[in-house]
């Protein structure tokens, strides 16, 4: 099995929310930073028990002229923390995608991407 076989997306996704929402941030704050968010289970939550929990997100950024950035990992413990995580991304219209990968400690490891 292809590590990409283990992937779920949008196309199975059930009543508990797994895919990772990226949302993009601009000027946001004094300093007017830029951010991308991703949340898990933004329109419906997440069970967030120690026998079911989102363990951590990751976010990636694909540049226009096609270089793969890895923005890190965020870890969430159950109960005490929501799945929510912001990047401070730099030059924001440098990137053509982000892509979001987040695990579930029973359903395993979900994917999202979207275009800037």
């Amino acid at each position: 099995m292809e590590f990409e076989e283990a992937l779920k997306g949008k196309e199975v996704e059930g009543k508990e929310k797994h895919v990772p929402e990226i949302d993009i941030i601009r000027g946001h704050g004094q300093a007017k930073a830029d951010f991308v968010r991703v949340t898990v289970g933004k329109e419906v939550k997440h069970p967030n028990t120690v026998e079911h929990h989102i363990e951590w997100v990751e976010l990636y950024g694909i540049t226009k002229d096609g270089k793969m950035v890895d923005f890190g990992r965020m870890n969430f413990e159950p109960v005490y923390t929501e799945p929510t995580a912001s990047f401070h991304v730099n030059n924001i219209d440098d990137f053509k995608a982000f892509c979001a990968l987040e695990y579930c400690n029973i359903h395993g490891v979900w994917k999202n991407c979207i275009e800037v």
